[in-house]
């Protein structure tokens, strides 16, 4: 009798067939396993971004830059290898794409739990919405479209994060 075969790959099932370079990628896109989270996973990757943007948080403004964009193109290679590894357009297992766009939110304002929570609502919002001409990002090939899109989600949220923090100090703290 012949065994029925799933349209999807496990994940599980790619990182044990895979190379060093395949389960570096898988590792890396899901967040270290955080992207696996069977709901959400992008608001779980999101959420698991917060050690890195804590680090970031601590370098000098041109250090978290430089770090952020070696981080993006990190990024960029594992997703498209683990595209290609569950032959799947845009998995939901990666989610190393909202970490980097989350994270360059957060670069963009001041850290603070307050600063932290707005952020992440707002890319959250923007994340999931996307308004032009985030869409139109995705449409990018490979790992850049799966990138792209939410990094640019992160900077409109780092924006409307600075709006409403610069708009709350001026208006309620006079």
């Amino acid at each position: 009798m012949s065994k029925v075969q799933s349209d999807k790959l496990s994940p599980l099932d790619v990182f044990r067939k895979s190379g060093p370079a395949g389960k570096t990628a898988l590792i890396l896109s899901t967040w270290f396993g955080s992207g696996l989270f069977p709901v959400a996973s992008g608001t779980v990757g999101s959420l698991a971004a917060l050690p890195f943007i804590f680090v970031l948080s601590k370098l000098e403004l041109w250090q978290s830059i430089s770090t952020l964009a070696i981080f993006v193109a990190i990024a960029v290679w594992s997703s498209g290898l683990t595209q290609k590894l569950l032959e799947k357009k845009d998995p939901s297992e990666v989610v190393i794409d909202e970490v980097a766009g989350f994270s360059l939110a957060m670069t963009l304002v001041p850290f603070s739990p307050v600063s932290l929570a707005v952020g992440f609502l707002l890319f959250r919002i923007f994340d999931v919405i996307k308004p032009y001409p985030i869409r139109d990002l995705e449409r990018l090939r490979g790992g850049l479209g799966i990138v792209m899109d939410d990094l640019l989600a992160g900077l409109f949220a780092g924006i409307g994060t600075c709006g409403i923090l610069w708009s709350y100090r001026n208006l309620f703290t006079s």
